[in-house]
């Protein structure tokens, strides 16, 4: 349920309140016979929010440095995947907290890869070993990411909040190379890494990797407490995507830029102005997907089995300890609305990228707490708006 006012608290104090718009009403229907289902492509399961960091951006407030009571049991994780793959096959990301904190981690993933799907790993890098490398290796994870937030230890290390992280996470990225297992290079964005973009990008490479994966922050958990501090402006978002559109058409790496759907009006614009058609052979997967996938085609499960659009949207579409993931994924009136776009408010509701942007749905959930209302680090200003201004 959706409450209808939002608290954060840190170590039992209420640091801020806002208050929560309520989702419009909509009839809650299935789908009927013959209507195309929605495909669910890739999935984000938080195996648990113990982690060996205390990163100052997390989206958790929660984290600790043991496993939680609270996580789904090995039984559980079993049964939630089989669940998941009674209906939908998508990509499955073993997240956390710190996925290698669970000693189940590699019968979960073996289980699901044996159900028929493709399973990935997101990890801090700096519990990854030469032993642990080969188990990734032998139970047949199709790719590791690696949270790599500067190009060099003193800015990652401030940033994850634990001296020596960078160089256990570069050792980590090492044992896995040397398993052959693909690793994509994660970065969260914002000020203290700014200027450091081409050295992380340069880092990527040397290290090996396959892709490098862009994250704009997102002002939920503890990055809401430093949001006023590090995240970078509009302006400076925009300088930031332009400089991602140029460095992937190099294509030394894949590249994607998450949590940043106005890339991929960017991306439109750079290219009609250089006359350049969009497809696979020229803008890679960016040319087949869009900006924000929360509830569309990407959805999140939490380690208690709550379902939410994405890691940063806190609005509960239902929980898989209670409920199968597929009615949820299918028929939750949360995810209906965000299927929707022609419910987007502001200028979003209005731009003719809607269909291949859609904005920031948790920004603007954590902004103005309604999360139908316009992106609000976009500068973009959609014809049709501008239009309706000089007509005021």
């Amino acid at each position: 349920m959706l409450n209808n006012t939002c608290s954060l608290k840190v170590n039992g104090a209420k640091k801020s309140t806002r208050k929560v718009k309520p989702l419009p009403r909509m009839a809650h229907h299935r789908h009927p016979g013959g209507e195309k289902q929605p495909v669910l492509r890739l999935l984000f399961w938080e195996t648990t929010t113990g982690c060996n960091l205390e990163c100052t951006h997390c989206r958790r407030l929660d984290v600790s440095q043991r496993l939680a009571k609270s996580d789904l049991t090995t039984e559980e994780g079993l049964a939630f995947i089989d669940a998941l793959t009674a209906t939908q096959k998508p990509i499955l990301v073993f997240s956390g907290g710190e996925p290698l904190m669970r000693p189940d981690i590699f019968e979960l993933a073996a289980y699901a890869i044996g159900r028929g799907l493709i399973v990935a790993l997101a990890t801090n890098g700096t519990l990854v070993t030469d032993q642990i490398a080969g188990q990734i290796k032998s139970v047949g994870i199709d790719r590791v990411s690696i949270s790599i937030d500067g190009e060099n230890a003193e800015t990652h290390d401030g940033f994850r909040r634990l001296p020596g992280s960078f160089d256990r996470a570069l050792e980590g990225i090492a044992y896995l190379r040397a398993h052959d297992v693909p690793v994509q290079i994660n970065s969260t964005v914002a000020k203290h890494n700014e200027d450091q973009l081409p050295g992380i990008y340069d880092l990527a490479i040397d290290v090996g990797a396959i892709a490098l994966h862009l994250f704009m922050l997102v002002p939920v958990g503890c990055g809401m407490l430093i949001a006023d501090n590090i995240m970078l402006s509009a302006e400076q978002q925009e300088e930031v995507l332009h400089w991602f559109y140029d460095k992937s058409k190099a294509k030394a790496l894949q590249m994607k830029a998450t949590c940043a759907p106005h890339y991929y009006r960017i991306m439109r614009q750079r290219a009609q102005a250089e006359g350049t058609k969009i497809d696979r052979s020229t803008h890679g997967m960016a040319a087949i997907t869009k900006g924000c996938l929360a509830g569309t085609s990407v959805c999140f499960v939490s380690h208690k089995g709550q379902v939410f659009p994405c890691g940063y949207l806190p609005v509960e579409a239902g929980n898989v300890r209670y409920q199968p993931f597929g009615e949820i994924w299918e028929n939750a009136p949360l995810f209906e609305t965000l299927r929707r776009p022609e419910l987007l408010k502001g200028k979003c509701g209005v731009c003719e990228y809607i269909k291949v942007c859609g904005g920031c749905r948790a920004r603007a959930y954590g902004e103005v707490g309604d999360l139908l209302e316009e992106e609000p680090y976009c500068i973009y200003q959609p014809p049709i708006q501008i239009s309706k201004t000089l007509d005021n």
